[in-house]
């Protein structure tokens, strides 16, 4: 109850995820009542149910995915419809029609251009044969009914504030930064307090692997976001949105980085704080240089995100970047001199540089 009281009350203070929800359960309520009064109420169609079952469905989170799966649908229905009234009207045992036609439309909803609607092959079967008897003007009725929700649902959902994702985009890709920054910022800061606590290091490296979730749904999101504006109408008559253009893939890819770094980071982290440890500790004065390093990183990234999609700082991001690079050259340096003959030691200091390396390459790619 606390949560659909919260959940309530995001939708009331402003657009959000929830309020996007509560609209297009209206939406999908409107369409079928829609069909329902115009089929049902109005023309009496004898098999009037089929069009806001139709209609409902087709309310879908995207205009886009509304008609592709409008005409999957409606092309399963046409088959199960008629293969099961060809075969009823053959075979005048309900039973044995069932045994004949089910198997049939089953396999057919796996043909992968009929996608997630394939199913409905099966359930269009299922109607003709289970809702009396078996006649071509009935089926006629039914595809024709099925058709007319199709159409109101699709009308629906592109007509009536169709749904657009960009918003939420824009936040899934900034919380994937912000999260990457505390992520690295609290690694330094261990690492400059010199705490090598196994659990603590444990936490960061779980954190880290968590990162990598947080980029899957920010790529999630900003392909959810192109479909949103595909055929859809109120994209159009709002130019000013910020659209998912190409610094949006660009977001990806260093946010791709920065969580292979942070895991290969707390990894390294992790497994030399570890009580039975194979990695040895970097001496002290390295670990504040890499906490050093880590800093100027999480900048830059927090940098970048408010060049990307909030406030201008380009010159700053630029400036951050040169720090990072001198910074990265200033721990190389430490690095080469301090480094001894013992490959476990090497191992250490070349996975922590090598990681390095990678996410200020990017940063410097992408700050130009």
């Amino acid at each position: 109850m606390a949560g659909a009281v919260d959940a309530v009350r995001r939708a009331c203070a402003g657009p959000c995820r929830e309020r996007d929800l509560a609209v297009q359960a209206v939406k999908a309520a409107l369409a079928a009542w829609v069909a329902w009064a115009v089929a049902g109420w109005w023309l009496r169609a004898p098999v009037a149910f089929v069009a806001p079952w139709v209609a409902v469905v087709l309310v879908e989170s995207t205009v886009y995915r509304s008609i592709a799966h409008g005409l999957q649908q409606l092309a399963a229905i046409a088959a199960g419809t008629v293969a099961a009234t060809a075969v009823g009207l053959l075979v005048h045992s309900t039973v044995a029609a069932m045994a004949v036609v089910l198997p049939l439309a089953m396999l057919l909803g796996q043909w992968r251009r009929l996608g997630s609607q394939g199913i409905y092959a099966a359930t269009g079967a299922l109607f003709v044969l289970t809702n009396g008897s078996v006649t071509v003007a009935t089926s006629t009725a039914r595809l024709t009914e099925a058709l007319f929700g199709a159409v109101v649902g699709i009308a629906v959902n592109a007509l009536v504030r169709p749904p657009l994702y960009l918003r939420d985009t824009r936040a899934v890709l900034r919380d994937a930064t912000e999260e990457a920054h505390d992520i690295l910022r609290d690694v330094a800061d261990g690492l400059a307090e010199s705490r090598w606590d196994a659990e603590e290091a444990d936490a960061w490296h779980q954190r880290a692997l968590r990162l990598h979730e947080l980029v899957e749904r920010a790529r999630s999101a900003v392909e959810w976001s192109r479909e949103s504006l595909r055929v859809n109408l109120r994209g159009r008559r709002k130019p000013a949105l910020p659209l998912p253009g190409k610094e949006y893939d660009d977001a990806l890819v260093v946010l791709d980085y920065a969580a292979v770094h942070t895991a290969g980071v707390t990894r390294t982290v992790l497994e030399a704080a570890a009580e039975d440890r194979s990695a040895p500790q970097p001496h002290p004065g390295l670990a504040k240089r890499y906490a050093q390093f880590l800093c100027e990183t999480a900048r830059a990234l927090r940098l970048y995100s408010h060049s990307r999609f909030g406030d201008e700082c380009e010159d700053e991001l630029r400036e951050a970047v040169a720090r990072l690079r001198g910074t990265l050259g200033d721990l190389r340096r430490d690095l080469v001199r301090s480094t001894t003959d013992d490959p476990d030691e090497v191992a250490t200091y070349g996975a922590l540089l090598a990681q390095a390396h990678r996410l200020a390459d990017q940063l410097a790619a992408s700050g130009r």
